[in-house]
């Protein structure tokens, strides 16, 4: 393959010395696939018939199979050797998720054919059931080294810490860790017990290696930055296949996240190879690596491809999802609770003002993590798209309110921070921005008169029972949309937030279970945003 002459200096003097016999190894890996069964759009969400008549459709499980499928063939037909990983996060992001509870990504998974995959924090969202739902369906490994599940009955001897694949001769071990911090993002329960990654990972590839295995690859739903971490640390790794922070790696593109493959420098001298694929099967992820007759990693390399609309879409898996799709248009008709009034989410209302639609999403949002003592909530106006009309509420319109499929995000910010992202909320009021901050759990004053960047006068924050001035230096825990977090409609002051976690549920989800918990809902303002 061309990547395999286009080698780094770095990559080069991995070779050097290099035994006679090689053993070249292909690896197609997705990984935070997020349930996105059906084709999205250029913002991650399901495709729509205007974007398929834009051609502005990306992957899918039936892109994902044609061409794997492709790949598979061509390589295996000139003698080479293919695997295929999965990172973790199949579950969670679209109603094929909220409908079939797991059940078709991992039907879909097993009739790609995977090889192995990671468990991912939002395989437990539906609890230990949500991960037994895959071991149920699927004929591969499903691995976490990290977690001790022994003492959970559905799941006891089921999730490997490692596993030994044969491949044309080789000994392949894949070793796995999952984000320890999941107890706080997910729900694992009790009787997951999470263990340090670095010490698992040392202790899995010490098995491995006694077994006489040489080639080992940890396939991690850690994140990009803890990969490098791991990468470095854990002696015996050849190399990384992670997920968990959504990294778009490339070899060519400079738009990228990072190189494809990152390498990094070990202290015994060494380099390791790290690779990620972005999210939701827009790419897919080829890492080509070449090991000498001892077991020693001499080259890397491949790309992140993605699966655009010269990839057509595998026929059989296709009609299989428009057969799941069917009972989702009945999802969308489903009355989930009742409101006393209409709710209004009008433009003008909801990108100018305190609005009632504003009032019950960040509510919502900040109801469902104020368990882990999040106190703040900010979302954007323009995020909201439409009112619901009084009495019975839908979940379709639900859907046309939060039509982005964003997730909660939680993150630790300073006050300074908050103030400085509602500045930015309210400088383009006069335009009608989408950017104007809705909130719960503090209150705010603006004048629209003054210069942009000096228009918020006073901000008070919850503190039990009343409100206080916000304390520039102080740090607040608080939540957001994963579109606003990440910077979106301006809000740069959040991307460099500390502690951030932006895979959270699906933001209407949340609102329509915040709904039925309140049914029937009373609209409302209450003054928390003031304009002078």
């Amino acid at each position: 393959m061309l990547a395999r002459f286009l080698q780094s200096a770095a990559v080069i003097a991995l070779s050097a010395g290099a035994a006679q016999a090689e053993f070249t190894l292909n690896i197609l890996h997705v990984n935070d696939f997020h349930s996105r069964i059906e084709a999205i759009n250029k913002f991650d969400s399901t495709c729509t018939a205007e974007d398929a008549a834009e051609n502005g459709c990306f992957g899918g499980v039936g892109r994902l199979k044609t061409k794997i499928d492709a790949l598979r063939g061509e390589i295996t037909a000139a003698g080479g050797h293919v695997i295929v990983l999965d990172a973790g996060d199949q579950s969670q992001g679209s109603l094929m998720y909220t409908t079939y509870k797991g059940v078709a990504e991992a039907e879909f998974m097993q009739a790609i054919g995977f090889d192995a995959m990671a468990v991912g924090n939002h395989e437990f969202d539906n609890g230990p059931e949500g991960l037994a739902t895959f071991l149920d369906t699927v004929s591969f490994p499903i691995l976490s080294g990290n977690i001790d599940v022994s003492q959970n009955t559905l799941l006891k001897d089921r999730v490997k810490n490692h596993v030994v694949l044969e491949v044309g001769g080789e000994k392949i071990g894949i070793v796995s860790v999952l984000a320890t911090d999941t107890p706080e993002t997910s729900s694992p329960g009790p009787t997951v017990i999470f263990q340090d990654d670095i010490d698992s990972l040392k202790a899995d590839v010490a098995v491995l290696e006694a077994e006489g295995v040489t080639k080992i690859i940890a396939l991690t739903h850690v994140g990009y930055k803890r990969d490098l971490e791991l990468a470095a640390a854990v002696p015996g790794l050849d190399m990384v296949v992670g997920g968990h922070s959504h990294t778009y790696l490339s070899a060519t593109d400079p738009d990228r996240d990072g190189p494809y493959p990152t390498w990094v420098d070990r202290a015994d001298g060494s380099m390791v190879p790290v690779v990620q694929a972005y999210a939701y099967s827009k790419y897919l992820g080829h890492a080509e690596v070449t090991f000498d007759d001892a077991g020693k990693l001499i080259y890397a390399g491949g790309n992140t491809i993605l699966l655009d609309g010269s990839v057509t879409p595998d026929a059989g898996l296709e009609a299989k999802v428009k057969e799941l799709a069917g009972p989702i248009d009945g999802l969308r008709a489903q009355v989930v609770a009742e409101s006393a009034a209409p709710i209004d989410g009008s433009r003008d209302s909801c990108r100018a003002m305190e609005c009632q639609m504003g009032n019950l999403v960040t509510d919502a949002m900040l109801d469902r993590v104020k368990d882990q003592g999040v106190t703040i909530a900010i979302t954007n106006g323009g995020g909201l798209r439409a009112s619901i009309d009084g009495g019975p509420v839908t979940m379709g319109e639900v859907l046309t309110v939060l039509p982005f499929q964003n997730t909660l995000s939680t993150f630790t910010v300073t006050g300074a921070q908050i103030v400085a992202g509602l500045e930015n909320g309210v400088s383009q009021i006069e335009e009608g921005a989408g950017r104007f901050p809705q909130v719960s759990g503090l209150k705010y004053t603006f004048d629209a008169k003054a210069a942009p960047g000096s228009r918020i006068s006073e901000v008070l924050v919850a503190e039990g029972d009343s409100f206080v001035p916000i304390d520039p230096a102080k740090d607040y825990l608080a939540v957001s949309n994963n579109y606003v977090r990440r910077g979106g409609d301006g809000y740069k002051m959040f991307i460099d937030a500390k502690e951030a976690y932006d895979f959270g549920p699906d933001l209407a989800d949340v609102t329509a279970a915040y709904l039925a918990a309140h049914a029937p809902y009373t609209p409302y303002t209450d003054g928390r945003i003031t304009a002078k």
